[in-house]
């Protein structure tokens, strides 16, 4: 399949412009003799130095985002860490702009979930706003992750290529969404009967003779983490295998220099993004699922850009051949940016790779103290302003801070507050309604007590509630066994949820013990499980609430799939929102869920 084009933005279409001069510049730069500065001569000599400026997981992440979210940690010089807050696309701009400054050879790329989880300003118009920003940063390519799958595949195709959405229909008199710059990569997404990938599979970036080949890939694993709908009539395949077939491929059409963008990732040993990952030997640092990704890719590929597991890391994971390959994350939410130094023979058309750690690459914070790019501040206000009446509107109250995706223990305060508010919910539609689960991939921010505009300490806007659950999932309740009940306990920390388990958030009166020294299903302990003080009894039937998402088996939970007599109700967002409304007041508002319906044994 051909590598897919796409209009190229102002930043390459100046050096397009700009070639002519460049060129008669390269003839004098090749003339200067040996002693001359080595960044001349690299300039257009047999070695050119490319960057490649990386990103991931930004999420539709276009204001800064708050609380622990919207933070990185940095180690210091003394081995103590800091926390630094980070992100906003207007600083990301900043950012990326000035990180090209005298680098006429840069190429910008993401490794997927650039959209899909976004908070309101975002998600409110189907990513449209994200794909602008994007386009003004001059990305130039990226991967597609499992969250771009999140409307189903024919909305991707209208965000690839741009379109009124088929019904919400266009959000500004006069003016179409013109879709992305930029092309998505799916190596190995393809259709169920065509059996072609359902958007191109690679690209290439040429500059001055220079080429670099860009593969794309999800983890093959996106069906069980993406609602059914989105992923109907796709299959996707194993990692590896797809991009070894496409570096085939590409080295078979003369281009040797080769980056994988793939939206997998890892756990790092430490969550400071300037920590030595490669201590005390390469790669030593990360495990997880693209560590043995990385060992398997062909030594065709010269480099991984890597995501989803929203860490930061820059490691060097030898390839099959023992050659130092780097792999790198940068966090998530546009906190941070990958700078990787590719080291170009013009004479071989490969990428330099020694013994010693190259191509170089180290992760910077997108600081909030610089200065912000205007245009993406005029951005901002256009959509927030569109977006103001609905976002503003205050729904609740709160007495501190409830962190949920920046939580630090598997049982998330805010997870709590969900499952709650779906019992409560859930019990107005059927009062035999007895407990309820919540996935902790669902929940996507935090509460923060401190006013983010002018509503006020303690206030929740609707806006805020909308980063927390931004998918549009329904409320299903299912019967299940007592013994199915337990099976999906277990199935959080066994079968693919073994290597990074994945803690439902359970509603208040269901009680139990982890213990994390035993493997596999093992690790619940049974005879713990309780449902208001009383055992669960496994041939007993329960009335269970949870998100459409894990109501279809979603996140590895078959056993919550497998519900009998269900019923469909309304949106999870306004579920939320009315319980914080009926639930709390200026003079009596919430208080952080205490978190401790799971004990949990180390």
């Amino acid at each position: 399949m051909p590598a897919q084009t796409h209009r190229p933005g102002r930043r390459v279409r100046a050096a397009l412009a700009g070639a002519a001069t460049l060129a008669t510049a390269g003839a004098l730069i090749a003339a200067l003799p040996a002693g001359a500065s080595p960044d001349t001569r690299h300039a257009q000599g047999r070695y050119q130095d490319v960057q490649l400026l990386s990103f991931n997981d930004l999420h539709g992440n276009l204001e800064p985002p708050t609380g622990s979210s919207g933070q990185v940690t940095e180690r210091q010089a003394d081995g103590t860490t800091k926390k630094i807050d980070a992100g906003g696309v207007e600083y990301l701009a900043t950012s990326l702009r000035t990180a090209r400054k005298g680098h006429p050879y840069s190429v910008t790329a993401a490794a997927g979930d650039l959209i899909g989880g976004s908070p309101l300003v975002s998600g409110l118009f189907h990513d449209e706003p994200t794909v602008e920003a994007l386009n003004k940063l001059d990305l130039d390519v990226t991967g597609v992750g499992n969250h771009e799958f999140d409307e189903g595949s024919a909305e991707l195709a209208r965000i690839q290529n741009g379109g009124c959405h088929p019904k919400d229909g266009c959000y500004e008199d006069g003016r179409t969404f013109e879709g992305a710059d930029y092309p998505y990569l799916a190596a190995n997404v393809t259709d169920e009967k065509t059996g072609k990938p359902i958007l191109a599979p690679y690209w290439v970036w040429k500059q001055h003779g220079v080429k670099v080949g860009f593969i794309g890939v999800t983890l093959e694993g996106t069906p069980n983490i993406v609602s059914a709908d989105g992923v109907k009539g796709l299959k996707f395949h194993d990692e590896i295998e797809t991009v070894n077939k496409y570096a085939k491929i590409l080295d078979k059409q003369g281009v040797k220099s080769i980056v994988a963008l793939i939206h997998e990732g890892g756990a790092p040993a430490s969550d400071a993004y300037n920590y030595d990952c490669d201590s005390p030997g390469a790669g030593d640092g990360i495990s997880g699922p693209i560590v043995d990704i990385a060992k398997g890719i062909t030594p065709k590929v010269d480099a991984l850009v890597t995501g989803h597991t929203h860490q930061a890391y820059v490691c060097t994971v030898p390839d099959p051949a023992g050659n130092p390959r780097m792999v790198t994350s940068a966090s998530s939410y546009g906190k941070l940016y990958t700078d990787t130094t590719l080291t170009y023979d013009r004479r071989t058309k490969d990428i330099v790779r020694t013994s010693v750690k190259s191509p170089t690459s180290a992760n910077h914070v997108v600081s909030r103290t610089q200065e912000k790019a205007l245009d993406m501040t005029a951005l901002l206000g256009k959509w927030s302003k569109l977006a103001a009446p609905v976002s503003g509107r205050s729904i609740g109250h709160i007495s501190g801070d409830i962190p949920g995706r920046g939580a630090t223990t598997p049982e998330e305060p805010l997870g709590d507050l969900i499952a709650d508010a779906q019992l409560s919910y859930a019990k107005s539609l059927d009062p035999k309604t007895s407990l309820a689960l919540m996935n902790p991939g669902g929940v996507r921010s935090d509460l923060v007590f401190k006013a983010s505009g002018s509503e006020g300490d303690g206030v929740v806007t609707y806006g805020e509630a909308f980063a927390v659950q931004p998918f549009g999932n329904t409320v299903n309740l299912v019967d299940l066994t007592g013994a199915q009940v337990i099976e999906a306990l277990q199935q959080q920390v066994s079968g693919g949820n073994q290597a990074s388990p994945k803690i439902l958030q359970p509603s208040a009166g269901l009680t139990y013990t982890l213990d994390m020294k035993k493997t596999g299903a093992a690790r619940v302990l049974v005879d713990t499980v309780k449902l208001n003080g009383a055992a669960i009894d496994p041939a007993a039937t329960y009335r269970v609430a949870m998100n459409s998402f894990l109501a279809g088996g979603g996140d590895g939970f078959a056993a919550l799939g497998a519900g009998k007599n269900p019923l469909v109700g309304g949106d999870d967002l306004k579920a939320f929102s009315e319980y914080l409304t009926a639930n709390s007041s200026a003079a009596n508002p919430i208080a952080p869920p205490a978190a401790n319906r799971i004990t949990i044994l180390k």
